[in-house]
């Protein structure tokens, strides 16, 4: 029997490991993007909703259980429940991607230190992928990629240099 009997690769083809790996690089970036940004707000923006729906609850709940330091738990509630509300919708619509970002990773921080030390996986997990966004920007299916292609064409429009931002 030849290795490609075996799922193995005979030389000179793409059937193997080597294929498989070629065929993984041609997803786009975008795509990974897209599924970042929807990923994280599927946790964040359900956290928002329900803080909102019962503001007593929220307030009483940074007060006895998260105790954030040096803000009084209503700021502290008010502050988180809208980062959560306004960053998620944000990213999901991938846009000012970059920016809605930093709020999150700032609420993680703080969550890490002062609330929750022991979910370090989860919030290395959501920190990552907020860290990404915020070095490669929302992608090709986002607002914000709309808007730097318009902002192109008019400088491109206007004699203007491409790309030069």
């Amino acid at each position: 029997m030849t290795t490609a009997a075996y799922g193995g690769s005979v030389p000179g083809s793409r059937s193997g490991l080597a294929g498989w790996v070629g065929r993984l690089a041609r997803v786009p970036l975008s795509l990974h993007q897209l599924l970042f940004r929807l990923g994280v707000a599927s946790v964040f923006l359900p956290a928002g909703l329900i803080k909102a729906s019962g503001w007593q609850t929220t307030v009483a709940l940074f007060r006895d259980e998260y105790r954030v330091p040096l803000l009084p738990p209503a700021v502290a509630a008010a502050m988180a429940t809208c980062s959560e509300l306004v960053c998620s919708t944000l990213l999901i619509l991938g846009l000012a991607t970059r920016l809605a970002t930093l709020p999150l990773l700032g609420m993680i921080a703080t969550i890490q230190l002062f609330v929750y030390p022991g979910a370090w996986s989860e919030h290395l997990v959501w920190g990552s992928i907020l860290l990404f966004l915020l070095t490669r920007g929302g992608g090709a299916a986002s607002v914000d990629h709309l808007i730097a292609r318009s902002r192109d064409g008019r400088s491109h429009s206007q004699g203007g240099r491409p790309g030069l931002r």
